[in-house]
């Protein structure tokens, strides 16, 4: 099992979750929220409105997202999915855990003295430099009042 922490639109309650609940593409248990460590650009861009955390620690702020837990073949999907390693790339980062709910692997959580786990993040190198100029958000969400709704796969 990995380590994943989500920050956009597959969290709960975003476009995208049905995903992480699809047991057909995997396995994924949601342990907790958590925020980055470091600071990274959050930023929403491009024709679909995609939000993607700009690989740029020290700009910006803490992301705030979820934890899960994922076996080998969800991975997979989200490596897919994120058209990873072109779109994002997948990397550790250190996460705060902010509210733990995961149960078995609780104690890893809070066995860390200080709350910070490794986790893989989708984030990019990969970006137009004119991203790093769009305005930085601590979270996402697809409705959010920004005014930039997230474009479906399905719609596009």
């Amino acid at each position: 099992m990995a380590r994943v922490f989500v920050y956009g639109t597959l969290k709960k309650g975003q476009p995208n979750y049905k995903h992480m609940i699809n047991t057909a593409k995997g396995l994924a248990k949601f342990q907790g929220r958590g925020r980055t460590v470091e600071k990274y650009p959050l930023v929403i861009a491009g024709k679909y409105n995609i939000p993607y955390m700009l690989n740029i620690p020290g700009t910006g702020h803490h992301i705030a997202g979820e934890i899960y837990t994922v076996d080998e073949q969800m991975l997979q999907f989200l490596d897919e999915f994120e058209c990873c390693p072109d779109m994002y790339q997948r990397t550790l980062m250190r996460i705060q855990v902010v509210e733990w709910e995961g149960k078995g692997g609780a104690g890893e959580a809070r066995a860390a003295a200080d709350g910070v786990l490794e986790c893989f993040v989708y984030n990019t190198a990969t970006y137009p430099p004119e991203w790093v100029g769009l305005p930085y958000y601590d979270s996402y969400d697809s409705s959010g009042k920004h005014g930039l709704s997230y474009v479906l796969r399905e719609s596009r």
